[in-house]
């Protein structure tokens, strides 16, 4: 007969408190309504009173009414040891008569000669609110003016938490003792999970063998499966991450030895000429170099592993890879290449983090004017194919063969036999950067036979009409 599998339910049964805890938050919360309400009311009042000392201060006259509040009555009234006051006085066509100046008008008058407590804000600060109408000296039967003060919270959330504090003691006692009986009930049925912690404890960082399921009860096997998957992640992760490095430790090894290099040879020469073309050579070496940096940290940001890092939005891919052209226009006329545009003539939006796809252009235009010819021709083009959006790039530089059309794509690697300075890296980019998008890439002989084309697919964009 089979051993029945522990279950982890069966020893928290015993001490499950959820109920209780369920209506300790729900008395809490009418409690803690209760004490808000209850310190409300005894706060207001003396709000309300402050009112009407206020009015006592203001005097009728030919002018209308004014407010005479000298600062020892002013002081007298609003300073309090815990809470910041402020007043504005109105009269009865809604001219202030004085006051703190950040006080607003109430969100609407009080009525029936009731005063109106509200809540608001006076600057940063929360506040609570008191407006009446209320007569002054001097003034006739109707006439009223309306006076609002304000006071900050402290009183009322101290003695808030002094009500809630007594109403709770008994439940909070009765907690603690649940407490510890859900504690002894947990350690208890989560021993086996203690036993996977110690064998965790003692493995070396570089074990990532996946955990036994075996001993741990049946609720918490997909906790354990679900760490297994990530540690193969990690260590695929980790394989990466030690590849990327050794590779591009033996990149920057054969640039920083030719630094090195013209740096010994310049210090030995007297000749100024001599120097001066050792520095030049010194300034292409460090170009180079700077350059490889810039591409491993490009190709380091665009692992697989960062797509949550990748922030898509509403972009039109024509506007964006025409700017783009035109940056790239004045190294192309250096090289007398003909680099063209031909676009729609009308938005062609896609999802895309902007930096990545800059990035993703840069990469394929610096890639087709690197290789084509002197005098050569460059296009770039965005067109539209059924639902996708299409960028290409046609060059005149050597036809890549199709055997070799796939690892052109693969980091550091390079065609046999060509002339053009390059590291290696930057189709690596513009793949790593598509599939972040969800974009494919195609490699293909240019239209007329000479040179190459590289067509980037975009997905169509999610919501595109209401970006549009």
């Amino acid at each position: 007969m089979a051993r029945a599998e522990p279950r982890l339910k069966s020893a928290l049964v015993a001490g499950l408190l959820g109920p209780l805890v369920a209506l300790l938050v729900l008395d809490t919360a009418i409690g803690w309504w209760t004490a808000d309400r209850l310190a409300d009311q005894a706060y207001d009042r003396g709000l309300h009173e402050i009112a009407r000392e206020v009015a006592l201060h203001v005097h009728g006259g030919p002018a209308g009414p004014r407010l005479d509040l000298s600062p020892a009555a002013e002081q007298a009234l609003l300073v309090d040891q815990d809470d910041r006051l402020a007043l504005r006085v109105w009269d009865g066509v809604g001219r202030s008569l004085g006051g703190h100046p950040d006080l607003a008008p109430p969100p609407r008058p009080p009525v029936n000669g009731t005063p109106l407590f509200y809540s608001h804000r006076l600057g940063e600060d929360p506040v609570r609110v008191a407006v009446s109408w209320l007569p002054y000296q001097g003034a006739g039967p109707s006439q009223r003016i309306l006076v609002q003060v304000a006071e900050t919270l402290n009183k009322r959330r101290r003695l808030t938490w002094e009500i809630v504090a007594s109403l709770l003691a008994a439940q909070v006692l009765l907690i603690a003792m649940a407490c510890a009986a859900v504690y002894w009930a947990v350690g208890h049925g989560l021993r086996p999970l203690e036993a996977i912690g110690r064998g965790l404890a003692r493995r070396s960082h570089q074990d990532l063998s996946p955990l036994d399921p075996g001993p741990v009860p049946l609720e918490v096997r997909p906790l354990v499966e679900e760490v297994n998957a990530l540690m193969l992640r990690l260590g695929g992760a980790l394989e990466a991450q030690n590849r990327f490095v050794a590779d591009a430790a033996h990149q920057l090894k054969t640039p920083v030895a030719g630094l090195k290099a013209q740096i010994d040879l310049a210090l030995g020469e007297n000749d100024p000429a001599r120097v001066r073309h050792s520095l030049a050579q010194l300034y292409v070496s460090a170009e180079r170099l700077s350059r490889l940096v810039q591409q491993l940290l490009a190709l380091a940001r665009n692992e697989p592993g960062a797509a949550s890092a990748v922030r898509l939005q509403a972009v039109d891919l024509e506007a964006f890879a025409l700017e783009i052209c035109m940056e790239w226009a004045p190294q192309a006329l250096r090289r007398s290449i003909d680099l063209g545009f031909e676009g729609q003539e009308r938005p062609s939006l896609i999802d895309a983090d902007p930096d990545r796809l800059r990035d993703l252009i840069n990469n394929l235009i610096d890639n087709a004017v690197r290789y084509s010819q002197e005098g050569g021709r460059v296009t770039v083009k965005v067109q539209a194919g059924g639902d996708e959006r299409i960028l290409s790039i046609s060059d005149d530089g050597p036809t890549i063969p199709p055997q070799e059309r796939t690892r052109v794509f693969e980091r550091f690697h390079r065609l046999l036999g060509g002339k053009a300075d390059g590291s290696g890296l930057g189709l690596a980019i513009v793949s790593e950067i598509a599939a972040l998008h969800g974009a494919r890439i195609t490699l293909e002989d240019d239209a007329d036979g000479t040179g190459n084309t590289f067509t980037v697919h975009f997905p169509p964009p999610e919501g595109a009409a209401t970006a549009a």
